[in-house]
């Protein structure tokens, strides 16, 4: 029965897995069950028997009994745990409620404690305001009492108490300044008897102590010690203010007193170029640079002193930088304009403009030694508290009126120049020069025109300018100078032109025609010196004020590079081509004047979009305008060029048709055989292909893109109608039908080289109309309805069939089988049929300008060269 029992117990290897200590930490049931079981599995593989689970069973009821006591012992655990918490916490919360309340009545005191020091302070305050209070009455009292006692001693001629405080030292000396500057103020307001005497008493002895100090002052000064004139200057500023002080400072200043500056340096090369417009402006004077590196070094020397020894040494700089600039570099700027007025307005400009740029280095290198207004004294406490007892009235003074150095130096700089750019003094100046100079230049070009004109004999627009410009500078004397007159007045006078025509002058110089050319150089020195004006314009001129008169010079340069530059030249070619003899042959050298005005107006333009209108973007009426201006100015040359150009054709044509007008009536009728075969083309065909090519490559080298070729085609087209009209007027034999045929293709051959496609195939329909004098009689009818001729009704060949030497031979049998007319025309032909009836070709063509042609390619001219040719960008 013990050994049942003793099976029956649990294993003692177990005992340790089923304490609370197994279960605390990381706890794995599947670890827990094969710990349990990892013997009791020993012990069935090694048993030779069945598997037998009762140990099994023995051991997990077993360690069930045992986790089931264990848990009840941790529940109990548990409830006594949760049981003392709650005591925890009954007791701590005890004791929280009783720690707010203390912490209430500590917050509850010192409350009480701060209003109370609140009320403490506050009547310590109102304390030490009455206190104060009655201090300062106290010292007003005082101050009064001394200023008093003073007075009467003054009138009763006595200073040996005012004597003995100034040998008290420096605070005495103080004291003295401060206590003078009252008595002197007091004696004005005071209505006695003696009053006039101690006036006097009172106003000898300020004048004796201001005597004195400022002569320790220029002692010092020379001795070089900066604490006593420190101390002299802030006597005298207490004194009166401190102006006597400086006045003496700057006027014995060694800048001033040595100064000697000789006169401006005419040898230098820099004059030698001043009044020649090609080069350029100069950068620097000699004499000016030494003059502002000697000032730079002074005021960077003097800034150190000034805030050594001055109590305000702001005040005191900007005085010695007004006197620099009302002596030193005001005398020597006057001497370098007076130098460049005698030269000429161009020398004068570019000096200003020079002085300008310098002045305004100096002042920008001269404001970065701003000083500060006041410097604090070390004073005793019974002067601070004597000062305090009555304000001073010039330290006031000098704080009220006081300005920074480099708004000073704005200010100096803007006083210097103001004599010269003040209104419209600058502008109008710089207008005239700009009017003289483009004079000047196109003086020759001008006297070259206006001689051309009068031999010509017939008004122009040169004529119309003269007047215009007569008039304008006219108003110069009348309603007075202004930009446009004085530029009108400056062309007349350098330009040799008088409005009354009074051309009889007794010795001409001959013409020249390299005179009368239109250069390209020419125009980009008018715009060189013209760039350099409006330089000058923003460099002078107020920011705001900059787009105005960059407009005004714009006028001026329109003025000259427009009407009295491009517009001449071509109302000179105009004249040239109206002039010209019909009979002889028309100059192409309106071709040039054609190509350099292009040249020349987009030229104008890029300078326009560069350097113009950028300036006059900050103002967008002004901007508006300028625009405005030039288009117009554009639009006017572009007409004029365009007019050239019409009239140039008209000449052409005109000259085209003369050539074929001198035709034989039997040159395509010829009586002997061999002498017309030993001709190549009759002399009509040569001259007109020789004056073809003549103006197809002077159009090659002077116009470009689509102005050349529209052009060129206005030109065929002519040429082409007159052919029509020619061929209709004279009879043609077989052998005659050979010349015609061969000036035929020398014409389109001619006309080919334009390389204008609408005109090859223009010209392919002339060769083939001259071909009909070539076919034979039975195979005409079928040629004409092929190929170019096909396309045009045969009623409109009839007039140059009817030219044909055996026309009368076959008229009846062409005019027969209407049918076949009918079979090779359409609907459209019919009407045009009935329409022309027997009209010229010539008006057929031109009504089927928009109908093809030709393969590919649509035949639509322009009709007229004014409306053909605007001048557009070159290439």
């Amino acid at each position: 029965m013990a050994r049942a029992n003793d099976h029956h117990q649990l294993d003692p290897s177990l005992e340790t897995q089923l304490g609370l200590d197994a279960f605390e930490g990381k706890f794995d049931v599947k670890d827990f069950v094969g710990s349990l079981s990892e013997k009791l599995i020993t012990q069935s593989k090694t048993s030779s028997g069945p598997f037998d689970p009762k140990p099994f069973i023995r051991t997990f009821e077993l360690v069930v009994d045992r986790l089931i006591s264990v848990r009840k012992d941790v529940q109990a655990k548990t409830e006594q745990l949760e049981k003392n918490v709650r005591v925890a916490e009954r007791e701590y919360s005890r004791k929280m409620a009783e720690l707010n309340k203390g912490f209430e009545a500590v917050g509850s005191s010192f409350a009480t404690m701060e209003n109370k020091l609140n009320e403490v302070g506050r009547t310590a305050i109102r304390i030490g305001e009455e206190l104060e209070s009655v201090h300062i009455e106290r010292q007003r009292a005082r101050a009064a009492h001394n200023l008093i006692d003073f007075y009467n001693q003054f009138s009763r001629g006595e200073t040996s108490r005012l004597d003995a405080l100034r040998k008290e030292g420096k605070d005495g000396q103080h004291q003295v300044a401060v206590i003078l500057r009252r008595l002197t103020t007091v004696a004005k307001e005071v209505d006695l008897p003696i009053a006039e005497r101690t006036r006097e008493n009172i106003d000898k002895y300020c004048e004796k102590f201001e005597k004195d100090m400022l002569y320790l002052f220029d002692r010092y000064y020379r001795k070089g010690d900066p604490k006593m004139m420190h101390h002299c200057a802030q006597i005298l500023l207490d004194f009166n203010g401190g102006g006597s002080c400086v006045q003496v400072y700057v006027n014995q200043h060694d800048f001033f007193i040595n100064e000697v500056k000789g006169h401006v340096n005419e040898s230098d090369e820099m004059w030698k170029a001043m009044s020649n417009p090609d080069s350029s402006p100069p950068r620097t004077e000699p004499g000016l640079v030494q003059l502002f590196a000697e000032i730079r070094a002074t005021v960077a020397q003097e800034s150190q002193i000034v805030q050594a020894v001055f109590p305000s040494p702001s005040l005191v700089m900007q005085v010695f930088l007004q006197r620099v600039f009302a002596q030193s570099i005001q005398q020597y700027v006057e001497q370098l304009l007076n130098k460049g007025t005698s030269m000429s307005e161009l020398a004068y400009l570019r000096v200003l403009q020079l002085i300008h740029v310098e002045t305004s280095a100096l002042v920008d290198d001269l404001k970065t030694h701003e000083l500060p207004s006041m410097v604090a004294t070390k004073t005793s406490m019974d002067g601070i508290e004597f000062r305090k007892s009555i304000t001073s009235p010039s330290s006031n003074m000098i704080n009220t009126t006081m300005t920074s150095v480099a708004a000073m130096l704005e200010a100096a700089m803007e006083e210097l120049f103001m004599p010269y750019i003040e209104g419209q003094k600058y502008l109008e100046r710089e207008s005239k020069n700009m009017a003289e100079l483009y004079a000047t230049l196109l003086a020759g070009f001008s006297q070259y025109h206006a001689r051309t004109q009068r031999e010509r004999g017939k008004a122009s627009v040169f004529d119309r300018m003269v007047d215009r410009l007569g008039a304008a500078a006219a108003n110069t004397s009348a309603g007075g100078p202004t930009t446009s007159a004085q530029a009108a007045a400056a062309i007349m006078r350098i330009g040799g032109m008088m409005t009354d025509r009074t051309y009889d002058k007794p010795v001409e110089e001959p013409l020249r025609e390299e005179d009368g050319l239109l250069s390209i150089d020419t125009a980009e020195k008018m715009l060189k010196w013209h760039a350099e004006a409006v330089g000058r314009s923003v460099e002078l001129s107020a920011q705001s004020d900059v787009p105005k008169n960059t407009f005004t010079l714009l006028r001026v340069l329109a003025e000259a590079i427009a009407n009295s530059y491009l517009e001449v030249a071509i109302e000179t070619a105009l004249a040239r081509i109206d002039s010209t003899d019909p009979k002889a042959e028309p100059s192409l050298q309106a071709f040039t004047v054609i190509y350099s005005v292009d040249t020349i107006s987009h030229l104008w333009q890029r300078y326009m979009n560069i350097a113009i209108f950028p300036l006059a973007a900050s103002s967008v009426t002004i901007r508006r305008e300028m625009s405005v201006f030039v288009n117009q100015t554009i639009s006017r040359m572009e007409g004029a060029a365009n007019n050239l150009l019409q009239r140039l054709t008209d000449a052409i044509v005109a000259w085209l048709a003369l050539q074929l007008s001198k035709q034989k009536k039997n040159d395509f009728k010829p009586r002997n055989d061999d002498q017309s075969f030993a001709r190549v083309n009759t002399e009509p065909c040569i001259a007109c292909c020789e004056v073809l090519e003549r103006v197809r490559d002077a159009t090659i080298q002077n116009i470009s893109g689509k102005n050349r070729e529209a052009f060129l085609t206005e030109i065929g087209v002519s040429f082409h109608s007159l052919l029509l009209d020619h061929l209709r007027k004279f009879p043609v034999s077989a052998t005659g039908g050979l010349m015609l045929a061969k000036d035929l293709k020398s014409y389109q051959d001619t006309i080919v080289s334009f390389n204008i496609p609408s005109l090859v195939e223009r010209f392919e329909f002339i060769r083939q109309l001259g071909n009909v004098f070539l076919v034979r009689p039975e195979i005409l009818r079928s040629y004409i309805t092929e190929n170019y001729l096909g396309r045009i009704d045969s009623s409109l060949l009839k007039p140059y069939l009817a030219q044909r030497g055996d026309w009368v031979q076959f008229e009846n049998q062409f005019n027969e089988s209407p049918e076949a007319d009918d079979g090779v025309t359409d609907m459209s032909s019919k009407g045009l049929k009935d329409r022309f009836k027997m009209g010229r070709l010539s008006t057929m063509m031109k009504e089927l300008e928009s109908l093809k042609i030709g393969e590919g390619i649509s035949v639509a001219l322009p009709s007229g060269i004014a409306s053909g040719l605007p001048v557009v960008g070159r290439g």
